[in-house]
């Protein structure tokens, strides 16, 4: 019961703080136990590490892990009720050099927010929601791991079924999140459900919109070229960090320039930033932070169009693309030049783009 109760009072104060994660960090004696808050990670308390091995025994049991396995990863996911609502849970072990660590992921059920929340500029809003509003096409959302790709996703998905009355099936390796509005299939390569195989069998429930949880493989790629061009859309992600690169990365994967003209609508690339507190500035206290509604703020590149196809034809010949893009950089710039967000996080973009921070907010 001890056990329960630590396991409960961590979840519950990252639940307080709005984390994202919760780290069990095993060392020699001691373990640490860190919450990533607005994409930065804080140690919160240490314990006994025999403690937080029963902590992670216990988890790996009530979410259906093996519990004796301690030399391989493992992954699973659970639902378990916190304060009021409840939260999807995706637990992921990993053999370290002292001890078994674990990382959990929470998703609260009902924290569905619309593109409009998410993103920090409304007129970026609208050119996703317009790349949606397509009847067929591939819409590729990159990004590095934790810059709120399924986050983007969902409330895409959310607003082609509200506003466009569209049947919606989604290809996901794990289902982070459940909803009722659209049909989810959960990806299981032990019982041969991979991305190119699930692709084959919901063509036949007369999909209107379909989301590929992620383009990983030549395979998955080929397929998601090919739904795209019998008249669906397609949405997906990639881990890149822009526009461009996803450009070279599907070529990589032996998508034809040709085919990525013909099928691809638009690539975003997308990154988290804070916004500057009102009441304390850049450098905001964690308890301000806890009670506020609105920390973070989503930003995109986004490629379509003429600039899509001109990036295609000079990576398919092997130059440098000669295309003004509006990147990541540019926006972050408008940001502290209307002064929601601080200098900071173009230091954490690094400059991207051929831009350099001058110290002048202008734009």
């Amino acid at each position: 019961m001890e056990v329960e109760r630590k396991m409960k009072d961590i979840l519950l104060r990252a639940v307080a703080f709005r984390a994202s994660d919760i780290h069990f960090v095993p060392m020699e004696k001691m373990a640490s136990i860190r919450f990533r808050i607005d994409g930065q990670l804080v140690e919160i308390e240490t314990l006994p590490v025999l403690t937080m091995t029963k902590i992670i025994g216990h988890l790996k049991f009530i979410s259906g892990m093996d519990v004796g396995e301690r030399r391989r990863p493992q992954n699973s996911a659970l639902e378990i009720p916190l304060t009021t609502r409840r939260y999807s849970i995706r637990l992921s072990t990993f053999p370290s050099s002292f001890h078994e660590t674990l990382v959990i992921r929470l998703f609260p059920h009902d924290n569905h927010q619309t593109i409009q929340h998410l993103s920090l500029f409304p007129s970026q809003s609208r050119l996703l929601l317009q790349l949606t509003q397509q009847s067929h096409g591939l819409v590729i959302i990159c990004g590095p791991t934790g810059s709120g790709k399924t986050s983007t996703i969902y409330s895409l998905l959310h607003n082609s079924f509200h506003k466009m009355k569209r049947n919606i099936i989604t290809l996901e390796d794990p289902i982070e999140q459940k909803y009722d509005e659209f049909l989810q299939m959960e990806i299981n390569e032990r019982a041969g459900i991979t991305y190119a195989t699930g692709l084959k069998s919901l063509l036949r429930h007369d999909p209107d919109l379909i989301m590929i949880g992620e383009i990983r493989d030549k395979e998955t790629a080929e397929m998601a070229v090919r739904t795209a061009m019998t008249g669906h859309l397609v949405l997906s992600t990639l881990h890149c960090n822009s526009t461009i690169n996803a450009v070279r990365r599907l070529q990589e994967l032996g998508i034809n320039p040709a085919d990525i003209k013909e099928t691809v609508r638009g690539i975003v690339a997308q990154q988290l930033v804070d916004i500057v507190c009102p009441h304390c500035g850049s450098a905001c206290e964690p308890n301000c932070r806890k009670q506020r509604s609105r920390r973070r703020g989503a930003i995109y590149e986004i490629l379509t169009g003429d600039k899509l196809d001109a990036v295609t034809s000079s990576l398919s010949k092997g130059e440098v693309p000669a295309v003004n893009i509006i990147t990541l950089s540019k926006m972050i710039l408008k940001g502290i030049a209307l002064g929601y967000l601080s200098e900071e996080e173009f230091r954490k973009i690094g400059g991207k783009g051929g831009i350099e921070w001058s110290g002048k907010k202008s734009f």
